[in-house]
């Protein structure tokens, strides 16, 4: 199925030469909120397995607490991923969360479960080369100079590029045997980036297989107006 899926994906790009939204220096963040206890999850999760490779994409898997009352506990959720999205539904003026939900550079909301509409998504939300550069080295990352019209927010992500694959022993997804790719393992605000050129401590990674990314994102809620892969 996921093969099926990347295949789709392919062929989607291969068929607009505008579907690559960005390149690998300014990626496009895909986020998903998502949990082993929703049955209808399983198909955004395939989606975000299937961009997840894409050098111009930043793709990364939420588990949210709010289903593990339920029947199973998602062995990745954490309160701070369900406190994110409800970030993002106060800063877009909702009054409820959901899963799935995907949010593509903190601009565009959708389901998340239909490939061809999560593509189109990155498209859309695609800011180019705009916002500050993002310079890392040494424990340290360096934002760049850029206009800025407020105060924006420097977070730090780690994430499991690898894909897991989770058996479900109750709930709604009882049964069946889940693949997780690029699951956030942490989620930290360094400090605020007010258009000067700021450097933050970001230390050594708790686990070697672990990835790092940074996002510049206005608020808490806002857009993301910078990315990076490091």
């Amino acid at each position: 199925m996921y093969r099926m899926l990347a295949a789709v994906l392919l062929a989607t790009t291969a068929g607009c030469g505008a579907a690559a939204a960005a390149d690998p220096a300014h990626p496009v963040v895909v986020e998903l909120f998502q949990s082993q206890g929703c049955s209808s999850c399983p198909p955004a999760n395939a989606s975000l397995n299937a961009i997840a490779d894409r050098a111009d994409v930043l793709a990364l898997s939420f588990a949210v607490t709010y289903w593990d009352q339920l029947g199973w506990k998602d062995i990745f959720g954490k309160p701070a991923y369900t406190g994110r999205q409800w970030d993002y539904a106060h800063a877009g003026g909702r009054s409820n969360v959901a899963t799935p939900q995907m949010i593509v550079d903190g601009r565009v909301v959708i389901n998340g479960g239909n490939l061809q509409e999560d593509v189109a998504a990155i498209r859309q939300a695609a800011r180019g080369a705009s916002g500050p550069a993002i310079a890392a080295a040494g424990g340290k990352v360096t934002i760049g100079r850029a206009p800025s019209r407020s105060p924006a927010t420097v977070w730090l992500v780690r994430y499991d590029p690898r894909t897991l694959n989770v058996p479900i022993r109750a709930g709604e997804n009882g049964g069946r045997t889940l693949p997780h790719k690029n699951i956030v393992r942490s989620i930290d605000a360094l400090g605020a980036w007010n258009g000067a050129p700021a450097t933050f401590a970001i230390g050594a990674s708790p686990n070697p297989v672990y990835r790092t990314a940074i996002l510049v994102q206005q608020g808490k809620g806002g857009a993301i107006i910078a990315a990076a892969k490091i």
